[in-house]
Formats: structure tokens, C-alpha cells, sequence
């Protein structure tokens, strides 16, 4: 059909661009570190601004071990989507030398930055402070609790139609007896909060505590239930729910079963890790709006095998039942093969998304982060590799046996994922993250005011590829479209496009793998109203 001679000088380039079972894409950017620092930054967060969507905020336990040792909350603030950040590695609000980091992050209605976290050794407890001005300065702190805690975490309520509109609320872990799950709120934006309560007078130890709203402004906290005695193992999830804005709870404190990972990983220089439970609700205007979902870190139970994987469970009923265990990640079970600590957000289109770190493709005494995607609501998944390094964990001194942070997260915009973990490649814990953007399902159409003024088939992006890649046209009039894939031998492998299109510009993912493609040269041909041209891509494996 036709013959090419090309002589392709290149650099070989990583692109991990990666493709969804219904026909979506994901397009993966570069790895980066958000605040590049010497501090050793753990306990990663991020959160979104209600209505401005290019304001993110993250933090992080902060650790400073010279001149003297210190604990703190990194701040760090993008105001372009992502683009750049600054900040800083100690939150500043008064008074910093009773910082005891593990810190939680959220914005409000008007825009208010709100960060607790725990008090210094000599002064426990649960505090808050707030900013009004995308977190260059901070309040003094405001004492919410004085309760020997874990990490406290908080979510705020922006539905311009719930009755509780601008309210922040606050859950955290109880680690003395009486034990409990601890909760308060506050309506003024953190500068005053109501008397804490308990959510259950059984005297239970646990662990964690999440903090989700639903959409009919349900607030939902869920927690792991721990054995009394060493290795306190996290042997079910505790759930409780809220239709008053947390004035009454139903608690159930066996939700369902679990066997989380608490403990040290030997192979991965003895960190210690667990199975603590991560929540996220569906608050999209798909069918699926109102699930909950609730990822763990297990092993030993089914459908967790011998070796760590990540587990979810869902409620399409509010949490008064469960559905059995779904194995997240897809490699073969009892591979020996190490998954732990997870991240999980619903995007506005109901797609399902959480991360974690993952050796499959490294040595078992390193790891690299994992992205895992459902758009049926958990029924199956891709999986995608999104960090472009592996690292190999160590624990930080200071806090204990093995730490090396317990929390990584993501969060989304829009068409937009912005995970954040730590690694320590740079010799040093820093948060790292990707921008990763969801493409629209099958052909993505951009017909804007003005018509192009001529056919044109563009070079597709990004390449090389693996395994899907974007290819874009412009039509100057609406006429029938074929679009055709052919190896290098020029027989016909793929044909994208056979049908009638209106003019403008228009978009194709083209999803290598689902073809059962080797790597090589490709070429795309065009053809339309008498017009037909063609360019190479290369697929790279």
C-alpha cells in the first residue's frame, strides 16, 4: 500500500501513558518532588479547593534532625493546578516549639486553610489552626481535645445545599482507656470548636479513624478494631454514620472483618507498616452516587492471599451492609509480591481510584507506586506503574521502630488525579507526585467557534507509546471518516474510525494492548473527502 524509509534518531523516553478496559485513557506526566527540601517529609496529604480548581493544598509529618531534633507539618501550596508549589516545612501557627505533626488537611467554604494535628509529647492532644490566605500565615492553635491520640483527620462540608454548609468536622482515635473514636466540629472555619464527644461507649481499642461526607451530607468515619494485646492486629473495620451533622451515630464496630499488615516488613529493612482503613464516598451524578468505599492493606484473608494486597469492600446502602472483599491489585495471588499503605478518591465521573506502593516489577526490598483504577465501581481494574523510579524504604529515626510514614494520598480535579506519596531516592523522605489527566471514553470531539480552514492528521501524543497514545485531526468539513492502523509491512492491523464526522477538531485514543500489539513502528492513515495522509508512531514495551 505504501513504503517508507525512515531513519529515526531519538532518545528512548519513559511515557506511561496507560489506558482504561472501557476506553478512557490516562496520560501520566513526569514525576516531581512537591517541595524539595533536606527535611524528611512523611505522612503525606493533599486536598482540593472547593471551588477554585486550581488550588491544592498538601502537608506532611516533617522531621528535622539538625541542629536539634524537630517535629512539625509541612505546608504546601499550588495555586496553578499543580504547576508549582511553595510553602513551607513547618506550619508556623503558634506555638511551633508544641508541634507534634501527623497532620490533617482540609479547605472550607470561603476558602479557609484548616490543618490539625497532634500536640508535643509534654502537651497531647488534638489542635487546630487556620489560614486566610492560602496558607502563608497561620492562627495561633486552637485546642480541640486534649485526648492522647493518633492522627486526627477532618473533612468540610462545601454543598451549597446541605443545612450544614461550611461545617468542618474532626475524628480521631482514643489511646488510653476509656477507648473511643473522639469527634467535634467547628462552624466558624477552626476559630472555635464544640466540646468533643465519643462516638461509642464500648471500651474497644482501635486505630486509624476516616472521615468521609456522603451526598445527601451523611458524615461517615470509619476506623480499624484491634486486639488488646501485642500485635494489636486489626482484625475488623468499625463504621459509623451521621444524618444530623454528627449530633446522633449509628455505630456498628464489626462492619466486617479484616487482617490488616500491622507489624514489620522484613524485606523491605524492617519498616513498619499497617492495614489501617482509607475512605472515600462517590459523590458524582452517576449511578453509582452514594457508594462508599473503604480500602484496606491485608493478608491471610481472603481474597488477600499470603503475601500483602490491597483489599476493598463497598456499600451502595449507606453502610448498613458490605459487599465481600475485592483484591485491588491484579498480579497473580501468593506471588510473594509486597503491596501496603493506600490512597483512594472517587473522581467526579465515578471513577474509582487508589494507589499504593508495589515491588512487582522491582526487588522485593524496594517498592514503586501503583495506580489502580475501576470504572464500574470496583467489578475490575487497570493497574498502572506511575512512579518512573523505585526506592528502596528505610525508616526515619525518631518515631519509633520502622517509621516510615503511614499515610500517602491522592485527590481529584475535574479530569484530574494529583496522587502524593514519600520516597526516599534523593537520600532523603520527600513527597512526590504525578499529574496524571483522564480522557474522555472513545473519541473525544473539540468543536470550538471556529472551523478549520483545512484537513489536517496531526502527530500523534505522546510518542513513542505504551500502550495507548492520542491521535488528533482537524476536519474543515463534515464528510466520512476512516482512520487505519498498518505494521511496518503496511498490512492493516487496526481500523479506529469509519464513520461520518461533522467538521472541526476531533480526538482518538488508540489503545495499543487491546490489539495484542509488539513494539515497533506503526503508521495512522487519514482519510477524508479526498484527502489522505499518514504518519509513524512507535510503540514502545
Amino acid at each position: 500500500m505504501f513504503k517508507y524509509i525512515l531513519i529515526l534518531s531519538f532518545s528512548i523516553l519513559i511515557f506511561n501513558s496507560v489506558s482504561l478496559p472501557q476506553g478512557g485513557g490516562l496520560i501520566i506526566g513526569d514525576n516531581y518532588r512537591v517541595f524539595p527540601s533536606t527535611t524528611s517529609q512523611s505522612e503525606v496529604f493533599i486536598t482540593k479547593h472547593p471551588t477554585n480548581s486550581s488550588i491544592l493544598f498538601s502537608s506532611a509529618n516533617t522531621l528535622q534532625f539538625t541542629p536539634t531534633f524537630f517535629v512539625s507539618e509541612g505546608v504546601y501550596v499550588s495555586t496553578d493546578a499543580g504547576q508549582s508549589w511553595y510553602g513551607s516545612d513547618t506550619c508556623k501557627g503558634a506555638n511551633i516549639f508544641f508541634h507534634g505533626g501527623d497532620p490533617s488537611i482540609a479547605i472550607d467554604k470561603d476558602g479557609n486553610f484548616i490543618l490539625t494535628r497532634k500536640g508535643s509529647t509534654s502537651f497531647p492532644g488534638v489542635y487546630s489552626h487556620y489560614s486566610t490566605d492560602n496558607g502563608i500565615t497561620w492562627s495561633a492553635q486552637r485546642t480541640i481535645s486534649t485526648d492522647e491520640l493518633e492522627r486526627a483527620t477532618i473533612v468540610s462540608d462545601s454543598d451549597p445545599s446541605s443545612p450544614y454548609l461550611g461545617r468542618t468536622y474532626v475524628c480521631w482515635t482514643k489511646l488510653v482507656p476509656p477507648y473511643s473514636i473522639g469527634f467535634s466540629y467547628t462552624n466558624d472555619g477552626a476559630q472555635n470548636w464544640f466540646t468533643p464527644s465519643s462516638l461509642s461507649t464500648v471500651n474497644l481499642r482501635r486505630a486509624g479513624g476516616e472521615i468521609a461526607l456522603g451526598p445527601e451530607n451523611q458524615v461517615y468515619i470509619c476506623w480499624a478494631g484491634v486486639t488488646s494485646t501485642s500485635p494489636f492486629t486489626e482484625v475488623q473495620v468499625g463504621f459509623a454514620s451521621s444524618t444530623n451533622g454528627g449530633t446522633n451515630w449509628n455505630v456498628y464496630e464489626n462492619a466486617f472483618n479484616m487482617n490488616g499488615i500491622v507489624g514489620i516488613l522484613a524485606n523491605k529493612q524492617n519498616i513498619r507498616v499497617n492495614g489501617l482503613p482509607r475512605i472515600a464516598v462517590d459523590l458524582s451524578n452517576k449511578s453509582t452516587r452514594g457508594n462508599i468505599y473503604i480500602v484496606t492493606a491485608q493478608k491471610n484473608l481472603l481474597p488477600a492471599g499470603s503475601d500483602p494486597d490491597i483489599i476493598l469492600r463497598k456499600s451502595t446502602d449507606a453502610g448498613q451492609t458490605w459487599s465481600a472483599g475485592i483484591r485491588v491489585n491484579q498480579d497473580a495471588l501468593n506471588n510473594g509480591k509486597t503491596q501496603f499503605f493506600t490512597g483512594i478518591t472517587v473522581d467526579e465521573n465515578g471513577g474509582l481510584n487508589i494507589i499504593y506502593y508495589d515491588d512487582r516489577n522491582t526487588t522485593s526490598d524496594s517498592s514503586s507506586i501503583f495506580l489502580a483504577r475501576s470504572t464500574d465501581a470496583g467489578n475490575t481494574w487497570n493497574e498502572y506503574e506511575i512512579s518512573d523510579h523505585n526506592f528502596r524504604p528505610t525508616a526515619i529515626g525518631g518515631l519509633g521502630q520502622g517509621y516510615m510514614g503511614d499515610n500517602i494520598d491522592i485527590t481529584s480535579v475535574g479530569n484530574k488525579l494529583y496522587p502524593v506519596w514519600m520516597d526516599n531516592s534523593t537520600g532523603t523522605y520527600q513527597i512526590w507526585s504525578v499529574p496524571i489527566e483522564i480522557l474522555s471514553v472513545g473519541v473525544e470531539d473539540e468543536n470550538s467557534i471556529s472551523v478549520p480552514s483545512e484537513f489536517e492528521l496531526k502527530q500523534n501524543y505522546p510518542n513513542p507509546f505504551n500502550p495507548n497514545t492520542i491521535i488528533e485531526f482537524n476536519l474543515p468539513l463534515s464528510s466520512n471518516v476512516s482512520l487505519k492502523i498498518f505494521d511496518a509491512t503496511g498490512k492493516e492491523v487496526v481500523t479506529l474510525l469509519n464513520d461520518f464526522k461533522t467538521s472541526g477538531n476531533h480526538k482518538i485514543n488508540f489503545e495499543a494492548h487491546m490489539y495484542n500489539l509488539s513494539s515497533g513502528v506503526y503508521f495512522y492513515t487519514l482519510s477524508a473527502d479526498g484527502f489522505t495522509q499518514t504518519k509513524p508512531m512507535i510503540l514502545l514495551k
